[in-house]
């Protein structure tokens, strides 16, 4: 089954199925070097978020890119996502200028809602009482979106979407009295332990594209997700043997699983060689049998859970999908 390098949106854009990941805690002050080496090797696809802390870092990089010619701002796909501090209509506009100031960009190609969770608006990201509570808020998300929509309309985005929005939350926007514009796309954590295939079925009914965010699995990271003690993916025995028999790596063949069946894949590494490897994705097929495989080796583990915010009436992962 052969890929093609870009999807058409439903509002007529296009995004190209492979997109370089930009969120790494733990290495932030790489981002600038690993965005321009991502460019150099032919991403045209970066998926940012002000929650990540390194929208000046990747900014930089992009305009260096397209300084020396590499690129031209035209041929980038750049998201970036609204952060749960700022879900208050009035402070959607001014958090995306404030991102499109930071990446030195007049507009974006996507911007998403990237949590449904709405937490106290305010300066601090994780805001917290004196004992370390969450502070939470209670915007409609659907007036959330008409703040979107009405960006989109100023020329400041050109398609809008959301991320790690459950079935239910995205129905809620769906059917809202007097939508504008759909959401182009629900971004969430996909792979072959948890392939979202329910999700993936409910969104292609609706013609929103899947953006898969932690592909490869994750970081394990102990804030937002179940911690050190996850399987780690790419050490799985059925993808790993899959890979050696098709001389490709384990990455290679989680990212190709996910495209065969429609899905826009998101990868992140630091490492040169495998920043270009990860783009090479294209130029192999995975059989019936191979993908049958993989479908099998499903676990529905979710490695980015939030749990600190389960007990918020938004918090998503409730519900089945």
């Amino acid at each position: 089954m052969s890929v093609e390098p870009y999807v058409l949106l439903s509002d007529g854009h296009r995004i190209p199925v492979v997109g370089f990941g930009t969120f790494a805690p733990e290495k932030k002050s790489m981002s600038e070097e690993a965005t321009r080496v991502a460019i150099a090797a032919g991403y045209r696809h970066i998926d940012g978020a002000y929650l990540y802390g390194n929208e000046e870092d990747v900014g930089r990089a992009i305009k260096e890119k397209i300084a020396d010619g590499t690129i031209t701002r035209e041929d980038l796909f750049q998201t970036g996502k609204l952060w749960s501090t700022f879900h208050s209509p009035d402070l959607v506009r001014p958090a995306l200028e404030r991102s499109l100031k930071a990446l030195q960009m007049d507009y974006l190609d996507l911007f998403l809602i990237h949590v449904p969770v709405d937490l106290k608006p305010g300066e601090d990201m994780l805001p917290v009482d004196e004992n370390g509570k969450y502070l939470y808020n209670n915007t409609d998300l659907r007036d959330t979106w008409e703040a979107m929509e009405r960006c989109k309309d100023a020329g400041l985005v050109k398609s809008i979407g959301v991320s790690n929005f459950n079935r239910r939350q995205l129905e809620m926007i769906l059917n809202k009295p007097g939508l504008k514009h759909k959401p182009v796309c629900n971004q969430v954590e996909c792979h072959l332990y948890l392939n979202q295939s329910k999700m993936l079925e409910f969104c292609k009914s609706q013609g929103i594209a899947l953006v898969a965010h932690s592909a490869l699995g994750s970081s394990r990271d102990e804030t937002w997700g179940i911690g050190k003690g996850a399987p780690v993916l790419l050490e799985d025995p059925v993808l790993n043997a899959m890979a050696n028999n098709l001389g490709r790596t384990p990455a290679q063949v989680a990212m190709r699983y996910l495209l065969q069946r429609g899905i826009v894949v998101l990868a992140k590494s630091f490492t040169p060689a495998r920043i270009k490897q990860n783009l090479q994705v294209l130029d192999f097929q995975l059989s019936g049998d191979d993908m049958a495989s993989l479908e099998g080796q499903n676990k529905n583990l979710r490695y980015d859970c939030i749990e600190m915010w389960k007990d918020h009436p938004q918090y998503p992962f409730h519900d089945e999908y």
